[in-house]
């Protein structure tokens, strides 16, 4: 069995994020993760202004993202649109690029990373791998993501009796997309469920839906709910139209609400492992990325005990952008709320920025500060 004092499981931008501060104060650390090779996560693709700035401090330059920058958000729900600027100019960065940007700077601060090791199981801060290898550790950073690991899965109850599925599909490239989107991140309501639309920094479009499984099964499948989606939303079936081939990628049971009020001493739960905000709150990857450098800097501070206070007071702070925009994610879900509160939002798009403003997670804290120190 293979020992290390701080075992980070996974690589996105919570594991990642924690690896390079791990790395910056010269704890020794290993971070493993399943893939070999950089994939494109299921992810809306978007970063708040709040988060451009810890990533600056991480020594990741905003430039790096590419050019997809966002300065407004757009609501559409049946024939009804609506716009209003975001309160800072945000971006939107697919998940391999940012990945791969965020390893290559925890490599260059000294992270051990080990790619395409899989983690069957985790006991007693044991690591059961694959190839029936095992690691163990004083303290663990559970960062993967969306799909649990046996031994620390979040509870069956947070799902709830009609749970959320994600599917993910690619648009283009193509002018068109260019002119119908634009700057904007797109958000088209509709019963049970909504699709997040956004440009990134390769050209093509991302499509990013949350929709309820009893809303699947009664279109039959992935395929014949986006052709059903597409003749219900004609501004939704215009982009589904610039499709590229390939298929519909998906995660089941997102437990959106979710989050670990209580920690334990040696066990740190980083990004969706630690709370699952609704994706339309574009908030996912702030909230990974802000959890990363938080945890990593209380161990710094505090050591494996540091972990339950830890995960108290980010239970805390993910109270209300998690709260909040469950509320919003409930009236979108609803066509008769949504349509309903459209005009409302026309005649007074500032109820739209003070949205976006109340669902971000702080990151001016002493997390932000220690990487400024230690950049």
């Amino acid at each position: 069995m293979r020992r290390t004092p701080a075992l980070i499981v996974g690589g996105g931008p919570a594991g990642a994020s924690a690896a390079i501060i791990l790395a910056r104060a010269g704890l020794p650390h290993l971070l493993i993760e399943r893939n070999r090779e950089t994939g494109d996560a299921l992810c809306g693709g978007f970063l708040s202004w709040r988060t451009l700035e810890t990533l600056a401090g991480l020594g990741v330059d905003p430039q790096a993202l590419g050019p997809a920058r966002i300065t407004r958000v757009r609501l559409l729900a049946g024939d009804k649109v609506v716009e209003a600027p975001l309160p800072r100019p945000a971006h939107a960065v697919s998940r391999r690029h940012l990945d791969t940007l965020l390893l290559a700077r925890a490599e260059g601060a000294g992270a051990a990373i080990e790619r395409g090791v899989t983690v069957k199981a985790i006991e007693s801060r044991a690591a059961r791998l694959a190839d029936g290898g095992e690691i163990a550790a004083d303290t663990l950073f559970l960062a993967s993501g969306k799909h649990d690991v046996r031994g620390l899965g979040r509870p069956d109850s947070a799902r709830g009796a009609d749970p959320t599925l994600g599917l993910r599909v690619r648009l283009g490239p193509a002018a068109a997309l260019d002119r119908m989107i634009g700057d904007a991140i797109e958000l088209h309501l509709f019963d049970r469920g909504y699709a997040g639309v956004v440009l990134q920094e390769d050209g093509t479009a991302n499509l990013c839906m949350a929709v309820h499984r009893s809303r699947l099964i009664e279109a039959g499948n992935p395929e014949r709910l986006l052709e059903a989606l597409g003749r219900e939303l004609p501004a939704l079936g215009e982009r589904l139209a610039w499709r590229a081939p390939g298929a519909v990628d998906a995660v089941a049971n997102v437990p959106y609400g979710w989050r670990a009020r209580q920690g334990e001493a040696g066990l740190f739960r980083l990004g969706d492992q630690a709370g699952v905000i609704p994706s339309l709150a574009g908030e996912g990857m702030g909230i990974a990325i802000a959890s990363g450098i938080r945890a990593a800097t209380a161990y710094a501070a505090g050591g494996a005990g540091a972990a339950a206070a830890f995960q108290t007071r980010l239970a805390r702070d993910l109270a209300r952008p998690i709260g909040l925009a469950g509320l919003i994610r409930d009236g979108a879900e609803s066509p008769r709320i949504a349509r309903a509160v459209l005009p409302i939002a026309r005649v007074a798009p500032i109820m739209i920025e003070i949205v976006a403003r109340l669902t971000r997670i702080g990151h001016a804290r002493a997390d932000t500060r220690f990487i400024s120190a230690k950049g």
